[in-house]
């Protein structure tokens, strides 16, 4: 018996920004959804880095205006990408896939 067809939002977007979906069989194991899975953890320690980064940086006084602005960048970008892994698993694990 085949499983029906599922759709998941994909860590990434596309070069002029818009949302990526994989449509799977429903089983969760392609290679494809593989590298999802690879890119969340890979997205998610990242943004572990940067906070231990961002708390010495915020704690250091010589910090430059420069280096906060490129500093609040990057905590922008790793919480946009955290935000798409914790709503991709929010809605897998709402359709138990």
């Amino acid at each position: 018996m085949s499983e029906s067809p599922t759709t998941r939002l994909l860590p990434w977007v596309s070069p002029d920004g818009k949302t990526c979906i994989l449509l799977s069989d429903g089983r969760g194991e392609s290679g494809f959804s593989r590298v999802a899975d690879r890119m969340e953890d890979v997205q998610l320690e990242m943004a572990d880095g940067l906070l231990d980064h961002a708390a010495d940086m915020l704690g250091d006084d010589t910090a430059t205006d420069r280096q906060l602005r490129f500093l609040g960048q990057q905590l922008s970008a790793a919480l946009r990408d955290v935000r798409r892994v914790a709503g991709s698993r929010g809605e897998r694990l709402s359709t138990g896939g």
